[in-house]
């Protein structure tokens, strides 16, 4: 992949966040011992926040979408960050606490001792995507505070009014020293990813992750990366379709699709494909009588995707694709609105667009197979998903959808609700991302493990082991004992 181009950013901009992030680590180094009671009290004010401002973010998320519902950007955004704030004040004390591991022999007899000591790593930069905008700043921020960090935001360019409301929610809970934020242009993401942080992490798209990766290398800085991918959904002959359908169909469309862990294409037995058509038909039905004026319908995120969107079912219908609308109302979607209906693919090439890049919206393609080995060896052709999904009651074929296909994570007869487990670690693998959060994962993500070895002051422990000079009897009985089968 080439270079990213530079883009040209203000040098007051710039200056202000090396300035930023030079005073967030002055003063983190300045504070010493981040204690349990300093990290439950800047997460204690990042929930107060949350809580008093849930209905102006609700607000600006919808004015961003155009049309957002308001139950989703509460559920998924304002109560989400919620939680997991929530779930690491009332665990990190206990996260927190020294873990001890044995030494090796004879060292712990002697009097030696292991353990392990999690150390805040400083400042923490969080790149955070337009499609839960205010979640995958709040949600990465839990883990960061809980471990007992600094942190620097960049929110979304394509989420304008949100950014602007976080910049003040923001400011309003913290100090610049503790949490601050810089919105703006591809340029200000470009110049905030190449500042040596500590530690870094992005959501979003992989192609952009690469520039991330590249900016990151030149401070050698960790990255932490919340990816996508191409998502798939293998439809068991021993599922329950009916209740596999509204469940597919439910994922596909919260957000209109535009979900990291949506699923992004079915394969099912070929027998059963005109029956689980007219079942998504009919669920939609049931969710969405209408559509175009429906405000519980999310919009398309811009003008952009919308295109990028369109040019999948171009492709599809040039390539003599079957395209399934699902419009209960047969409403215009031609101009005027930024919606797109949830619209069905059947049986696209390997090689079209649909199949190729991650849809990130409400299209869905169909795929069939005959033999259940046909899906394991189709999703193993393919880079590794974020999430990947199973529907049915065969064990075996869960046993080897499980074991023998790579995903971030699994739901068995459902989608996307893994990510919910605050107590399971939230991450991709390979092309779908590196490293993980929430939970425990998430704050030694955000943690520096140090390996901590006390020595015995009663005996001069490298004479007895034959490792202090001269080397003598000592030192070949040791070796004797350690170079065997």
């Amino acid at each position: 992949m080439n270079a990213p181009q530079q883009l040209a950013i203000s040098p007051d901009i710039e200056i202000k966040m090396q300035d930023a992030l030079k005073a967030q680590r002055e003063s983190y180094l300045q504070e010493g011992y981040v204690s349990a009671e300093t990290r439950i009290d800047r997460l204690n004010r990042a929930i107060d926040v949350l809580v008093r401002h849930a209905d102006r973010i609700s607000e600006a998320i919808n004015r961003d979408f155009v049309c957002r519902p308001d139950q989703i950007n509460l559920m998924t955004d304002v109560a989400a960050s919620i939680s997991s704030m929530k779930h690491c004040r009332k665990h990190l004390k206990k996260w927190m606490k020294d873990e001890k591991r044995p030494s090796a022999f004879p060292l712990g007899l002697l009097g030696g001792r292991s353990h392990i000591k999690y150390q805040p790593k400083g400042v923490v930069g969080i790149v955070a995507p337009w499609n839960f905008p205010v979640a995958m700043v709040f949600q990465p921020l839990a883990g960061i505070l809980a471990a007992g960090n600094r942190a620097m935001i960049k929110p979304s360019e394509f989420t304008p009014e949100t950014s602007k409301v976080i910049d003040e929610i923001v400011a309003e809970a913290f100090d610049p020293t503790e949490v601050t934020t810089f919105s703006g242009g591809p340029e200000v993401g470009q110049a905030f990813s190449a500042l040596p942080f500590d530690h870094m992490i992005f959501t979003g798209a992989t192609n952009i992750a690469r520039h991330i990766l590249t900016a990151a290398a030149r401070n050698l800085v960790p990255v932490t990366l919340e990816l996508g991918g191409k998502s798939p959904v293998v439809i068991s002959r021993s599922a329950a379709i009916e209740q596999a359908m509204k469940r597919v169909m439910l994922g596909k469309t919260l957000n209109a699709g535009q979900i990291c862990l949506a699923p992004d294409y079915l394969l099912v037995p070929e027998e059963q494909l005109e029956e689980i058509i007219s079942l998504a038909t009919e669920t939609i039905s049931q969710m969405y009588p209408s559509l175009r004026d429906n405000k519980q319908y999310t919009a398309v995120i811009n003008e952009r995707h919308h295109r990028r969107l369109s040019s999948y079912l171009e492709d599809a219908e040039q390539r003599g694709c079957r395209i399934i609308p699902l419009n209960p109302a047969n409403e215009d979607f031609s101009h005027g609105t930024s919606k797109i209906p949830p619209t069905l693919i059947i049986s696209p090439d390997n090689d079209a667009l649909c199949m190729e890049e991650e849809i990130f919206g409400p299209l869905l393609p169909i795929r069939t197979y005959r033999n259940f080995d046909e899906t394991i060896d189709f999703i193993n052709d393919n880079p590794r998903p974020l999430a990947a999904y199973y529907f049915g009651t065969d064990k075996g074929e869960e046993e080897a959808f499980l074991h023998r296909t790579t995903s971030g994570g699994v739901c068995i007869n459902d989608v996307i609700f893994h990510i919910m487990q605050e107590d399971m670690p939230f991450g991709g693998v390979g092309p779908s991302g590196m490293g993980s959060y929430h939970g425990i994962e998430g704050f030694k993500t955000f943690s520096h493990a140090k390996s901590v070895y006390s020595q015995t002051l009663k005996f001069n422990v490298a004479k007895l082991g034959g490792v202090l000079p001269p080397y003598g009897k000592a030192t070949e009985k040791n070796i004797k004992a350690q170079i065997k089968s």
